[in-house]
């Protein structure tokens, strides 16, 4: 049994961040040695130490969707019930048709149709909305009247900001939740460990020789989602679906078989690649669903350096990270930090596992 017990700390409110850092590119980051848990503050910026020619460094190009909506119940959208959605997959390629979770859920009932409010909060009940065809799970089925959902999230969407950052979204986060290389739309949380890049650093790493590649894992609700189980084994993992394209893992392949360097940018991306690696950490390139939990004393098969931000208590991502460490090495470092004043969570600083 591993207890869930094991990966809990305590966090004073005050370190959670609310904003991202003022500039990108300048948050903290945290050093850790892998072998003797030995932790150093340091500014990101000095990442590229830990970088040497023929390295890769891989992430992952999701793209958040501006994905929360909130619509009133039609016909008489001034006095009918307000909802929350939240954008989380398309239904198999079908258009206008999308999986959303839905606030209040008591009150989405099948045929129930509302109307999408602006951002400045109106309903227009002749304008766009969708119905609820039927739930499934902890979510629902959705049909949108109008399908194209790109012109629906620029009109009616805003950036779903984690609830623990405890604001709504502001313009500013319409950027800055976002990483500079994201590609593909399908997200309803930012891989944060990416955050902290910018275009002038990863423009350095490729000046000095290091490789960098790209794989996709759409971040799904289901990472915000506690271990409320004693027994961490029993937690039953959420499903997200990913990409991972023949350069990447050809370019891994080869780099591990030259004894160079593997960085990961995020836990989203060691979920991809150690779902696609074989026992001798080989690559095969593919596409589809994961839903691995690595948890100690899993050791990676594909990652020797981790850039990660800090996890919130007794989190399968925190379980991920002690895969890479003792686990009394990383909640010492994160008691450093504490120490040290480091924000945490989405928006905060990060750690380097070396």
């Amino acid at each position: 049994m591993l207890s869930t017990a094991l990966f809990d700390y305590d966090l004073p409110k005050e370190l959670i961040a609310r904003y991202p850092a003022e500039k990108r590119g300048t948050s903290r980051m945290l050093v850790v040695d892998r072998a003797t848990g030995h932790a150093e503050p340091h500014v990101f910026g000095d990442i590229l130490s830990w970088l040497s020619p023929g390295d890769v460094l891989v992430w992952n190009d999701t793209k958040v969707l501006k994905g929360r909506m909130f619509a009133r119940r039609m016909p008489d959208v001034a006095t009918g019930a307000k909802f929350e959605i939240l954008l989380v997959s398309p239904e198999n390629g079908v258009p206008g048709l999308w999986n959303v979770l839905i606030k209040p859920g008591k009150r989405a009932k099948n045929g129930v149709r509302a109307a999408l409010c602006d951002q400045e909060g109106n309903a227009d009940p002749h304008g766009n909305f969708f119905e609820v065809v039927e739930k499934r799970g902890d979510g629902y089925l959705v049909r949108f009247s109008d399908p194209d959902i790109t012109r629906l999230q620029e009109r009616y969407g805003h950036i779903p900001l984690p609830p623990y950052i405890g604001r709504e979204a502001e313009a500013s986060d319409t950027e800055r939740y976002q990483t500079v290389y994201a590609r593909c739309p399908g997200a309803v949380a930012a891989p944060t460990a990416g955050l902290h890049f910018t275009d002038e650093i990863l423009d350095a790493a490729r000046a000095k020789g290091v490789l960098t590649r790209a794989l996709t894992l759409h971040v799904g609700p289901g990472t915000f989602k506690p271990v409320e189980t004693e027994n961490a084994e029993e937690h039953k993992m959420h499903v997200e679906t990913f990409d991972l394209p023949e350069e990447t893992a050809e370019t891994i392949n080869t780099a591990r078989r030259a004894g160079k360097k593997i960085m990961a940018v995020g836990t989203t991306t060691v979920r991809v690649l150690e779902s696609c690696a074989a026992p001798d950490g080989t690559l095969t390139p593919r596409r589809g669903e994961t839903g691995i939990f690595l948890y100690p004393p899993y050791k990676p098969r594909v990652v020797d350096r981790l850039l990660t931000n800090f996890h919130l208590p007794k989190s399968t991502l925190l379980m991920l990270v002690s895969c890479f460490a003792a686990r009394e090495h990383i909640l010492a470092a994160y008691e450093l930090a504490k120490r040290e004043k480091f924000h945490f969570y989405s928006y905060g600083d990060c750690m380097l596992l070396k």
